[in-house]
Parts: C-alpha cells; sequence; structure tokens
C-alpha cells in the first residue's frame, strides 16, 4: 500500500473515529484496501459488513453515517441509477437467471467477511475473562476455538487458512488483551498467529475424523534399481553447509578483524537491523528471562519425563553457583531441551587451556559455534567463535557476550538457521533480541529453498509463557 492510500484511508477513518487503536485501524485499512477500496468515491459503497472485521458495530455504523453523507456525489447518485435499471431488467427474465444458477452453483468463498463471531454461545466464564481484559486459561480457549470452529464448518465445510486468519484477526481486534500474542508487552509477529494455528489445528482434526483412510502399499525396489545414490559422505557435506556461506572467500580476518571481535560486530549488526546486539538481549533478559526459567523449572518439568532428566543433570553440573550468567547459561540450555535439540549443535567442548590452534575444527559444525573452554558452560572462564569451521574470535570471556556474538554471525554474515537449531534461535530473535517480522523465519524449507512461515513451535512456546504470565 503506497503512501497516498495510507493517507487518505488513514484520514478518512481518523476524523470519525480519533480514539481508535492503531492496531485496529491498521486492520481495518488493510482489509478496506483488500476489497478494493482506492479512491474517497469507493467508501459509499461499503457496508457494515465490511467493517465488523476490526471495529465494533456502533463504530462502523458512525463511519458508514459519516461516508455516506460526505462522499455521496451526483456521479454516485447516477451510478447508482444505472445499477437499479440494470437490476431492473435482468428481473425481466427470472427463468434464465435462476436454471443458470442451478446449473452452475457457486461456493461462496468470501462468507467470512459477514461472519459473526458467536460471542453469545461461549461460556460465561471465558466472556468474564475477555470483557476483564484477562486471559483464558488453556480449557476455556480450546472451548472457544471448539465453538468457533463448529460455526466456520456450517458456514463453509471448506474453511482455508485465510478464512481462519480473517476470524482471528476479529477476534484478536476485539479483545487484545486477553487473545493477542504477547510477552511482556511486546507484540509477537502479527499477535494472532497463535490464535490462527489453534484454528487450522481444530479444523485439520474434525476433517480427519471425517475423511477415509487410504491404505498405501510399500513399493519395494531393488536397490541396484536406484539411480542418482548420492554417497554418504557427500551427502552429510551437503547437509553441513545448508544455509551457510563461505565467508572466508571474500572476507579476510586479518585484513577486516574489526568485523569479528564484539565492538565491530555489534556496530555492523546495529547498521543491518537497527538494533543494540548486547544491550537488546540484556534488556530483555531483564523483562523476560525470569518468567521463561520459572516457567520451564515449575511447569515444563512435570510435562516431559526427558526434559526433567536434562534439568536434573544441568543442577548437577551448576551446583552451587548462583548470578546473572548461570542463570543464562539454564535458561538456554533448558530451552534447546525444551525444543528437543541438540547442545552439540551450538557448543562444541573443549579443555580449559586449550589453544586456539589445538581445536579439532574438523569435528565443529560447520553453522556459528560457541567453543567452551572447559567441561561446562558452567565452569567456563573462556569462549571461541567459529564459523565455517574457521575461528573468528578466540578470546571471549563472558557466556553472554558469546552468545551475542553468535547469534550475531547470522546476520552479519547472511547465513540461514539450520534446522537443527531452528526453534531455539527463532524464539532468541523474537523474545530476546527483538527482531520480531510479522511472517518469515531465518529457516530455509530444504525443498523449495524459499523462507518458511512462522514456527508453530516457536508460538506455542510464547502462547503459554504468555498464559503463565497471567497466573
Amino acid at each position: 500500500m503506497s503512501d497516498s492510500e495510507q493517507t487518505f484511508l488513514d484520514v478518512a477513518i481518523m476524523e470519525v473515529l480519533p480514539q481508535l487503536q492503531a492496531i485496529n485501524k491498521n486492520i481495518l485499512e488493510e482489509h478496506l484496501q483488500s476489497i478494493g477500496v482506492e479512491t474517497y468515491d469507493d467508501l459509499m459503497f461499503i457496508t457494515e459488513a465490511d467493517l465488523l472485521t476490526a471495529l465494533r458495530p456502533v463504530q462502523a455504523r458512525k463511519l458508514l453515517f459519516v461516508w455516506k453523507q460526505k462522499y455521496h456525489t451526483p456521479k454516485n447518485s447516477s451510478l447508482s441509477s444505472v445499477e437499479a435499471s440494470s437490476t431492473q431488467s435482468l428481473s425481466v427474465s427470472p427463468r434464465i437467471s435462476l436454471s443458470t444458477s442451478n446449473s452452475s452453483p457457486r461456493l461462496d468463498t468470501h462468507w467470512d467477511n459477514n461472519f459473526e463471531i458467536p460471542w453469545g454461545k461461549f461460556p460465561e466464564e471465558l466472556m468474564h475473562s475477555l470483557e476483564r481484559g484477562k486471559r483464558p486459561g488453556t480449557k476455556l480457549r480450546r472451548q472457544m476455538v471448539r465453538i468457533i470452529v463448529t460455526e466456520m464448518m456450517e458456514k463453509c465445510p471448506h474453511v482455508g487458512k485465510k478464512h481462519s486468519t480473517d476470524v482471528a484477526t476479529k477476534m484478536v481486534a476485539k479483545y487484545p488483551n486477553s487473545l493477542q500474542d504477547v510477552i511482556e508487552g511486546d507484540i509477537v509477529g502479527t499477535g494472532y498467529h497463535s490464535l490462527v494455528k489453534q484454528l487450522q489445528n481444530r479444523i485439520e482434526n474434525v476433517r480427519r475424523t471425517s475423511t477415509p483412510k487410504i491404505r498405501k502399499r510399500k513399493h519395494q525396489t531393488d536397490v541396484s534399481d536406484q539411480t542418482d545414490v548420492i554417497p554418504l559422505q557427500e551427502t552429510t557435506s551437503i547437509q553441513d553447509t545448508y544455509g551457510c556461506i563461505k565467508f572466508t572467500h571474500s572476507v579476510n580476518i586479518e585484513e577486516w578483524p574489526f568485523w569479528f571481535d564484539e565492538l565491530g560486530m555489534s556496530v555492523h549488526f546495529k547498521e543491518l537491523t537497527g538494533i543494540d546486539l548486547k544491550e537488546s538481549f540484556t534488556r530483555n533478559l531483564d523483562l523476560k528471562g525470569k518468567r521463561l526459567l520459572d516457567y520451564m523449572t515449575t511447569v515444563c518439568v512435570n510435562k516431559s519425563k526427558k526434559f526433567l532428566q536434562n534439568y536434573t543433570r544441568l543442577q548437577r553440573m551448576r551446583g552451587l553457583q548462583s548470578g546473572c550468567s548461570d542463570d543464562v547459561i539454564e535458561m538456554l540450555l533448558l530451552l534447546l531441551s525444551y525444543f528437543d535439540e541438540e547442545e552439540e549443535s551450538m557448543f562444541f567442548h573443549v579443555e580449559d587451556r586449550c589453544l586456539a590452534e589445538d581445536v579439532q575444527l574438523e569435528q565443529v559444525p560447520l553453522t556459528p559455534a560457541v567453543i567452551v573452554c572447559g567441561q561446562s558452560c558452567y565452569s567456563s572462564t573462556r569462549y571461541m567463535l567459529s564459523l565455517d569451521q574457521n575461528l573468528i574470535n578466540t578470546n571471549i570471556s563472558s557466556f553472554i557476550s558469546a552468545l551475542c556474538l553468535m547469534f550475531g554471525s547470522y546476520y552479519c554474515f547472511n547465513i540461514h538457521y539450520p534446522s537443527e537449531l531452528a526453534s531455539t534461535l527463532e524464539f532468541l530473535q523474537r523474545c530476546f533480541f527483538s527482531i520480531n517480522p510479522e511472517k518469515g523465519t531465518k529457516v530455509q524449507n530444504k525443498n523449495t529453498k524459499r523462507p518458511l512461515n512462522l514456527n508453530p513451535r516457536v508460538l506455542t512456546l510464547i502462547q503459554e509463557l504468555s498464559d503463565h504470565e497471567w497466573r
């Protein structure tokens, strides 16, 4: 949408509803643009149903009343008379139109524009939570999703993601405090992705029960008949270099040493993203770190036996040590465990007095990795950073600095997140480094080579954390 379109829609809305929240105004502008509003004259053809995407009924009627009065021109009147006369001429031959409609019925793909959220069917407890701006519990949220999906599928059995997105947008716009994806006031993505995901999952579950199962036969082929077989070593090499660039061919560490130290990378990262690398992490750590750690140690330990075992192991390694750095280490390692991602993909351990030239780089991941000098992150007092199996920083004094440099490398050297760390890195990106785009990720789809949509596992954790902070 161009600046001029934004200006005229913004003026047309705000002159009638100056107190309208920014998120509702943006949603309304996008919806009006999507249905074809391009000039002021188009506004007189808007109906109340078109405005209920982001407005309450009274607000919609206010807009309609003003727009009909202000933008009603003789040109529009003549156009209306032409449409009326054409309608009368069409009604002269009802048999023809009736037979045509019966022979080729059309499915209304825009039913969601007039879809009314069944607020009256929601449990009383749920409505109390929504009206008071409180987040509903997991059970109430599931009931809400089931009721909505039932109503949607009665309107149209073939509900698509677009329809779920439109419905979720309306709901979040009306009750943002209760339904929006937020952590400590920071909106994650568009704010409604987790609700869309829940609606889609419920729709798929309903369809699954009514869809006949197809038994697939195993296709047996002789190994000798297979062609284009890639050797195992070559396959491993291809997977390992996924998303990585050979920066050593274009960048010389000796020629550009400042790129690889903490200050130089921070400056470069800020030029690329507009975000201060370490300051952003430490600020968000103060806001969200304790809540995340509390959720991991009080809720997640009771959900998964494997997670509990990892937590117990980390407690033994940590011992009696306390402090901010130790909490960050525990938080990150528990985050890896939560997403079931391997520590070895991010950390490589060497002896505490290991020299840079003694590191066995052929065993280090190709993607950015932290070299831990010591038996564990808790006991280490020195770290190194490797990229593409090259040491680019051999003397990092703190774990937080090493983590920030490792994360910043993905942006400074334009590297995709490896699939082995996809969820952990995206969660850090959105919640601790304040890089929060509405769509897309830095994880590349191996099949299509295109960026994937928002990680559903990250959305789930964000939703659970949002609910946890209200308890």
